[in-house]
């Protein structure tokens, strides 16, 4: 069974894509233009096909609220501690105005957004980075957040799951944004020696303090096609050893080639694959290798 989890793919049907001449006389948002392959979709069916280019498989990106809509079953989350807002312990300059703005622009408090849910039925609590705050960077706040969702899956007896989007470190806050790295690696351990299940799903870009944490932790480390995954910048390390890198560098599908992912999912498959592992993992559960 689980071989067949990480190797299996499904067929899909796909909408008929536009003549050319359809295609220059359209309302503005009716069309998405794929910054892959060039091609140009409907954004209807975009959006039916989880926001997947339907020509190449390239991964759009997706905010927290697209991320919980797709992945777990309607009307079953309750989120945790979304009252939670970040202060200016630094007293760095614009920084509580900028917070500001993206709360406005995103109608969310913070970078990640946590909560109770549930993916075909089976419990598990869940943690979502959305890079349209701050680039998901981790300051004081998201690593709390993530540290109690962690607890609350403890204090449960459920999973924990993660998706983490994250340009890193929030240097607003300085060594207290460093600080997360710990706590959320200390968090996960004592849920670990509890005997919980950990599943994180790293998604572009996952890079930074939180690629070199708990981004990196899980029982089963998963990511979707295409993703940037990495701790220093490209160009930094090519500096550092003087050469250069392979094109495919840093991508999810070189580091499951170096062994450090179990696996590359498309979102499409996402759930039907979490389903199984959370099926397996439960009381009497046989993996079948």
């Amino acid at each position: 069974m689980l071989k067949e989890l990480f190797t299996k793919q499904k067929k899909k049907k796909y909408a008929t894509i536009p003549s050319e001449a359809a295609k220059q006389d359209v309302p503005e948002g009716i069309m998405a233009k794929c910054p892959n392959c060039k091609k140009i979709m409907y954004s209807k069916e975009l959006k039916k096909n989880l926001k997947v280019c339907i020509h190449c498989g390239y991964h759009h990106s997706m905010n927290s609220k697209e991320r919980l809509e797709s992945f777990l079953d309607e009307g079953s989350f309750q989120e945790l501690n979304a009252g939670m807002i970040s202060e200016n312990p630094l007293n760095f300059p614009d920084y509580i105005e900028k917070l500001e703005k993206d709360r406005q622009k995103t109608q969310i408090n913070e970078a990640v957004v946590t909560g109770l849910g549930q993916i075909n039925g089976f419990s598990a609590v869940v943690a979502v980075m959305d890079s349209t705050f701050r680039m998901g960077s981790m300051g004081s706040v998201v690593g709390e957040k993530i540290t109690r969702a962690i607890e609350k899956a403890g204090e449960l007896s459920v999973p924990f799951i993660i998706f983490t989007a994250s340009g890193g470190a929030r240097m607003q806050e300085g060594v207290l944004s460093l600080m997360q790295m710990a706590k959320t690696s200390v968090a996960l351990k004592r849920f670990s020696d509890q005997g919980g299940l950990i599943i994180s799903i790293m998604t572009h870009p996952t890079t930074g303090g939180v690629s070199a944490s708990f981004a990196s932790l899980g029982d089963y480390n998963i990511a979707e096609p295409g993703a940037l995954i990495g701790f220093a910048g490209r160009r930094i390390i090519e500096q550092t050893i003087r050469e250069e890198l392979p094109e495919d560098f840093q991508t999810s599908e070189f580091l499951l080639k170096h062994g450090q992912l179990d696996a590359v999912i498309s979102r499409t498959d996402l759930k039907e694959k979490i389903t199984i592992i959370l099926d397996v993992h439960q009381p009497g559960g046989e993996l079948d290798w």
